[in-house]
């Protein structure tokens, strides 16, 4: 029998990436506590993906509840054109201190959101110096999120087919993945040598691993290579660190086990620890510096009307301050040891294509009939397999994945690790 809230919600509320025509009711949560969700009923699910990546140090931690509320007191919200307010300023020096090879930050609200403004700042950047650079580059599993931008920089695909006649030319060159390094770095020096120095912008990637694209990794001696090709064309690299930053590969960003630097970085889901939608876009002085002018027409055009909203700032300013009190990346590099561990355990099981681990993140990919990718029916088997145990999965087709918070304790890690290996022993 569905509860009242599950009603009202089927009768008000589009979900997102959920077919609504066969969708199983929704659980309402009411309640968060560490690594744990309460539903309305009370019952306990244990959240192994962090509430879609966001979450770090834990739901409804107190902490960072305080420095919201204290922020909420004080000012909410201002108009960011022509103004400021000190948590905006805070959070950037806290933010460029742990990113010192730049030394400028743009605010916005999502990751998507952060992309655009990286995209929109490479080809803008060519724009005010006169020259007609206009191709990007991605790699052809990436995801880079859901506006027109971000799609168009994202691997054509399911995502993608109603819009692919909407979206902009890209170039895109094999992920970088064991066995693919050479490839994509012979076709990325190709691209070059055919449109010659002066016609691509922009390099994108998600660094050392490819989220919705499956959790496909890769090694930063690769990225390197790939980075240094670009240096040496004046090809401007960006990072989007949405997924990969704040821990998530064991440093605070993926590109700090690279010894190249992107010129950009974008930055979203854990920079509030999962408390508040928040966005940034960091850059070199370089860039910025492309943007100064006499002829207001080269200034940057773009904003959001909560750009820089002080409550986010203030949920930012908590967590980093979290990552200090609390040794946060230590915790990192214990889940990491307890994943490596676990992927060894299984690594045989004969129902297993391949089992990848990059910090906090493990991803075991399944065998199945037919084709894998994300609409494989598997997904919805193995998604009901673990909800009726009270642990949230939320697989990419045939990829099981873990991304937890970091408060996850080892018996809950272990918790979900015996609930995987009881799904294989039944497939």
């Amino acid at each position: 029998m569905d509860s009242e809230l599950q009603n009202k919600d089927r009768d008000l509320i589009w979900h997102p990436y959920t077919q609504m025509k066969d969708a199983l009711p929704f659980i309402p949560m009411v309640r968060g506590e560490g690594s744990y969700l309460y539903d309305e009923k009370g019952e306990q699910y244990l959240d192994a993906v962090s509430s879609w990546w966001t979450n770090i140090h834990g739901h409804g931690h107190p902490y960072m509840a305080a420095a919201i509320y204290a922020q909420a007191q004080k000012l909410e919200q201002v108009i960011f054109a022509g103004f400021t307010h000190p948590s905006a300023i805070l959070l950037a020096e806290m933010l460029l201190q742990r990113i010192p090879f730049h030394q400028k930050i743009f605010y916005s609200d999502n990751g998507s959101t952060a992309v655009e403004v990286a995209i929109k700042m490479a080809l803008q950047l060519y724009w005010n110096k006169g020259q007609q650079r206009k191709k990007i580059v991605a790699f052809k599993d990436a995801y880079h999120g859901d506006t027109f931008g971000a799609m168009s920089v994202s691997a054509r695909g399911v995502f993608t087919a109603p819009f692919q006649n909407l979206l902009f030319d890209v170039e895109f060159i094999p992920t970088p993945v064991p066995g693919d390094e050479q490839q994509a770095l012979n076709e990325l020096t190709a691209l070059i040598e055919r449109y010659g120095p002066d016609e691509i912008a922009g390099f994108i990637f998600e660094p050392l691993v490819l989220g919705s694209g499956g959790m496909l990794m890769y090694s930063a001696q690769i990225l390197d290579d790939l980075i240094d090709v670009c240096k040496a064309n004046n090809i401007i690299t960006i990072a989007d660190e949405v997924m990969t930053g704040f821990g998530r590969t064991g440093k605070f960003l993926a590109t700090d086990y690279c010894r190249n630097k992107p010129d950009i970085i974008c930055l979203s889901k854990g920079i509030t620890g999962g408390f508040l939608p928040f966005a940034a876009t960091t850059c070199t002085q370089e860039i910025y510096e492309a943007f100064l002018s006499n002829d207001k027409s080269k200034m940057f055009f773009h904003g959001h009307s909560y750009t820089a909203n002080p409550l986010g700032c203030a949920a930012g300013i908590a967590s980093l301050e979290l990552f200090e009190k609390e040794g946060t990346l230590d915790k990192t590099m214990q889940i990491e040891k307890w994943h490596r561990a676990f992927a060894d355990s299984i690594n045989e099981d004969p129902s297993i294509k391949d089992v990848r681990v990059t910090g906090t993140i493990v991803a075991i990919e399944l065998k199945t009939e037919g084709a894998g990718g994300y609409l494989n029916n598997i997904r919805d088997k193995a998604y009901a397999f673990f909800m009726d145990r009270k642990i949230i999965l939320r697989p990419l087709g045939n990829i099981i994945y873990i991304l937890p918070p970091f408060c996850t304790s080892s018996n809950d890690m272990q918790r979900i690790y015996s609930a995987i290996r009881d799904f294989l022993g039944r497939l």
